[in-house]
């Protein structure tokens, strides 16, 4: 009943991004053990399919958000990006090689680099001052909702012998249903302030840029959890039981969505996400230490609290420090931070994993959450102190 009275925008954007997970996430599912098993690509490679994916897709998304501050409407940008990657993400059924991967990522990637931050903008924009958390909290639960529903497809399939290939074909269905969902939002135009690139990232407050340095200290640590599904896989979890795991982590993903949507409203931003962090650096550990099938099972539960609490409250922190006029360069700068990091996280975590093996390359991660937690907490402090002298 919440959720009507959210923006009709909103809404729909919601739609949007659950049909797009749909399709996207029946492919990501098997996308690791295929390339492992089918292409013959090792942790290493696959850290590097991810890692410069997100790279390339960060980029993107610091250009896109300074563009959308630029223009009367933000839409255009939004569809162009869920176009591409509706597109470009069943090809990966035709790759014969671990490169053929890498390349359909990287334009997949690319396709959502240029919605992100015109999209949180639009979700920013069109969300009530008390709701802000709260839109962001239903986005993402509708996002994990799609999550949850791609996996299950994808296990179904699996279990009435479809081959992989058609399953990742089939992921077209929901990419085109998701495109016709966003060609129904109503954009009104606004007012634009003129604003140079430059001026853009320098005009920035000193509050967010702090803030985002120390988002890209955890974006070290965060790596692909294309590398908790190995882990699963080494622990004895079976192939066709890979995407009902991921579905359950989405399952999660999406009560706590909602949830921490609803608390970062009402309760101080950034304890949530010290909560959330401290969640993913337990999660992290407790995988490296595991020893049976049940243990992988019950920390992906655990592991959607991380994503709950942190992530809506993450945007709806950097819609606080953002001035209206620069939402749009603000979620690009915060995209770009979360997505610069995942090319060196995942060679870092990739190589560990294939030198010292998973246990040392998932203590390294909740290591380095660690640190970052440490300097959330510091930033929090000096920020009240700061506030409290003036």
């Amino acid at each position: 009943m919440a959720s009507r009275s959210l923006p009709r925008t909103v809404l729909l954007l919601g739609v949007t991004s659950l049909l797009t997970d749909v399709g996207s996430e029946m492919i990501f599912s098997l996308l690791p053990v295929f390339v492992a098993d089918t292409l013959g690509g090792g942790a290493t490679f696959l850290g590097v399919i991810e890692g410069a994916a997100d790279a390339v897709s960060s980029l993107v998304k610091l250009f896109s958000g300074r563009v959308a501050d630029r223009v009367s409407r933000r839409k255009p940008l939004v569809i162009v990006g869920y176009g591409i990657a509706s597109v470009v993400r069943p090809l990966v059924a035709l790759a014969t090689a671990p490169w053929h991967v890498l390349f359909v990522r990287i334009v997949d990637r690319a396709g959502k680099g240029i919605r992100s931050a015109p999209r949180d903008a639009l979700i920013a924009d069109s969300a009530d001052e008390g709701n802000v958390g709260r839109a962001f909290g239903f986005h993402r639960a509708m996002d994990h909702a799609g999550a949850v529903t791609g996996p299950l497809l994808a296990t179904l399939f699996v279990s009435v012998h479809v081959p992989v290939r058609t399953i990742f074909l089939l992921a077209a269905v929901p990419g085109a249903l998701a495109v016709t969902a966003l060609s129904l939002v109503r954009e009104a135009p606004r007012a634009v302030v003129p604003v140079s690139s430059v001026q853009a990232g320098a005009a920035l407050p000193r509050d967010l840029r702090r803030y985002l340095a120390i988002l890209l200290v955890f974006a070290i640590a965060n790596s692909s959890d294309a590398f908790l599904l190995l882990r699963a896989r080494d622990l004895g979890v079976p192939l066709a039981a890979i995407p009902a795991m991921w579905s359950v982590l989405h399952v999660s993903k999406l009560a706590w969505s909602w949830v921490g949507g609803i608390l970062s409203d009402r309760f101080p931003r950034a304890g949530l996400i010290f909560a959330g962090w401290i969640v993913f650096a337990a999660t992290y550990a407790g995988l490296g230490f595991a020893s049976r099938p049940w243990h992988a099972w019950a920390l992906f539960v655990l592991y959607g609290a991380f994503y709950g609490l942190s992530e809506p409250a993450e945007k709806a922190l950097v819609k606080d420090l953002a001035p209206p006029h620069l939402r749009g360069a603000a979620f690009g700068a915060y995209s770009f931070v979360l997505g610069i990091a995942s090319l060196p996280a995942g060679l870092l975590t990739g190589w560990i994993w294939t030198t010292w093996g998973p246990r040392m390359a998932l203590g390294v991660g909740a290591a380095t959450a660690a640190l970052a937690i440490a300097l959330l907490g510091a930033w929090t402090l000096a920020s009240s102190r700061s506030h409290a002298g003036t």
